[in-house]
């Protein structure tokens, strides 16, 4: 188990707080991904695969606004 510090998840997101937020739902798209396309050999946990993604720069994100609810 490799262990993920503030300071790394901060690095590419400038907050530890959005990096969690961006790496739980990188792991949340991959848990939606059918089995038979993950790669092989990758059998570690979703969340870890997503942290390390997160750390070594492959995730690319941007932020929304949220919208305004009409009543």
């Amino acid at each position: 188990m490799r262990v993920f510090t503030p300071d790394e998840v901060a690095e590419n997101t400038f907050s530890k707080y959005l990096g969690v937020l961006v790496a739980a739902r990188y792991a949340r798209e991959l848990n939606a991904l059918p089995r038979e396309t993950l790669p092989l050999g990758q059998e570690k946990k979703l969340t870890t695969r997503s942290l390390e993604a997160l750390t070594s720069g492959q995730i690319e994100f941007r932020l929304v606004k949220r919208r305004k609810r009409e009543e």
